[in-house]
């Protein structure tokens, strides 16, 4: 069992290394495709899930795991239940698109790069929150 707070930290790493796998990819698919409508695209994949998705998430995550009112708390409790199928459906899902080759790597590069930066955000603020709750 950990400190509540730490599950804070865990959300950071687990968000952000999804993140940063997803961008990576999206971004290795990118050569040969940088246009400035590509860009734009991805700029609009960010938002749309910085705005509606994880910007959520993470609000949510942090007020639930924050309100928990015993201090320790088992580590896999940095999610809820649907947000651990969630998880599982995205990763089945994207790594099921990519294996069956039935998306262009015009699109993986466009909406791999959005969602993959959005995810990395979410883990950084997740961090900020694990910072911010150590403080206080």
């Amino acid at each position: 069992m950990v400190k509540k707070h730490t599950l804070l930290l865990l959300a950071c790493l687990v968000w952000a290394a999804a993140g940063f796998n997803i961008l990576r990819i999206g971004l290795s698919c990118y050569p040969g495709r940088v246009t400035l409508w590509n860009l734009l695209l991805s700029a609009v994949v960010f938002e749309v899930f910085r705005r509606f998705v994880f910007g959520r998430l993470v609000h949510k995550h942090t007020a639930r795991i924050l309100g928990y009112e015993q201090e320790r708390q088992y580590f896999w409790n940095f999610f809820d239940a649907p947000s651990f199928a969630i998880m599982a459906v995205m990763m089945t899902g994207g790594i099921g698109l990519r294996a069956s080759g039935l998306a262009p790597q015009g699109f993986i590069a466009v909406f791999y790069s959005g969602l993959g930066a959005a995810l990395l955000l979410a883990g950084l603020l997740f961090g900020l929150r694990f910072v911010r709750a150590v403080r206080t």
